[in-house]
């Protein structure tokens, strides 16, 4: 019917873009991109937002306003993350972030009960009803194949933190894992010690793999044989921690030194150390990675990496309401989409010269 055809005046209904999203199966991002002309929209969706936005009678100029200049946006943070002390800085810096950008912060657990990642589907799938506009994915998520493909599919903006293999798709904020753990690796060395015992992170984390490269390259450098036998799995967790410096202790030649890939292992070899008698760092140089409470939170206090875990969670979601921003015509993106952090060596007192 045109405009100037006369006949019952239909009803300004009361749906909102969530309402619309819904009904075409897509996000509110997806329809204001719509709605703003944007580009990048397959047709086939652009269709199906379309007959959602004639059906419910949707009236999108406000809502799309507000939603193109990043107010009452919906940030999802999807985590699954076994240390507490960098979950717990993590959330810090993202509320803080989304308070000041007047967006809301949905935060989502994520375990991986039922195998193949069947957990991690239904928790995206679960945040992803919430009808959130981007979301952010600390580690281990930041690398879980099944997780970022089903936000690709929903084209939902993302930023992956600590990572080391973000996809192009989308924007993450990291630090050099590789030269951080190769400062590390070097300091301990300078330090006079040639058995270096390292404790890796999780295998399914890439900043694990990018740590213990490091840890290899610094010994290389420094001429410093490696020893397969001087690393241990952990897993990110204070228990793995305690089962991996056990090991390394058992050894016949035992470390004089020991480099945790986080501050949660690490505190677990000063408490090994401890139940054996050794003084810590005067018998034995332990090390960690992160600088998260915790590492001030033991004795001695742990020398440690800094990842600035705090700042890279504002960051991110910086980076994602500029994202979601652009997307939808309303102003830059601004940022490089993968954005490096500096991380800092942070000398306390777990760490000395060798015994003689």
């Amino acid at each position: 019917m045109s405009r100037q055809t006369r006949g019952p005046r239909k009803q300004r209904s009361s749906a909102k873009i969530d309402d619309v999203a819904r009904l075409a199966g897509v996000s509110p991002m997806t329809v204001s991109r719509v709605i703003n002309k944007g580009a990048n929209v397959r047709e086939e969706t652009r269709r199906k937002v379309e007959v959602a936005i004639a059906e419910l009678n949707y009236a999108p100029s406000t809502a799309a306003r507000i939603l193109a200049g990043g107010e009452d946006l919906r940030i999802g943070l999807l985590h699954s993350n076994p240390s507490f002390a960098y979950l717990s800085e993590f959330l810090v810096g993202a509320l803080e972030e989304t308070s000041a950008a007047n967006a809301q912060l949905l935060v989502k657990p994520c375990n991986e009960e039922g195998g193949e990642g069947g957990g991690e589907a239904r928790a995206v799938a679960q945040l992803l009803r919430t009808r959130i506009d981007g979301v952010i994915l600390p580690p281990p998520l930041s690398d879980s194949p099944a997780v970022l493909e089903a936000l690709k599919d929903a084209d939902v903006p993302v930023v992956a933190v600590a990572t080391g293999r973000a996809p192009e798709w989308a924007l993450s904020v990291s630090i050099d894992d590789r030269e951080a753990a190769f400062t590390m690796t070097h300091h301990l060395a300078a330090l006079g010690h040639r058995r270096i015992g390292f404790i890796t992170g999780h295998p399914n984390q890439t900043a694990s793999a990018e740590r213990l490269d490091g840890y290899r390259e610094a010994l290389s450098a420094l001429y410093l044989p490696f020893d397969p036998a001087l690393v241990a799995q952990g897993y990110f967790t204070y228990r793995s921690g305690l089962e991996a410096a056990a090991q390394l202790l058992d050894l016949d030649s035992p470390p004089t030194a020991i480099f945790a890939s986080n501050d949660d292992m690490a505190a677990a070899a000063i408490t090994v150390a401890h139940r054996r008698g050794l003084d810590v760092p005067n018998q034995l140089t332990v090390c960690g990675y992160d600088d998260t409470a915790l590492a001030v939170s033991v004795w001695p206090e742990l020398t440690t990496i800094r990842q600035p875990t705090t700042d890279m969670a504002r960051r991110a979601v910086r980076l994602l309401i500029g994202e979601i921003r652009a997307r939808n015509g309303g102003g830059s993106a601004g940022d490089h989409p993968h954005v490096v952090a500096e991380f800092k060596l942070i000398r306390r007192d777990s760490d000395a010269k060798p015994a003689a």
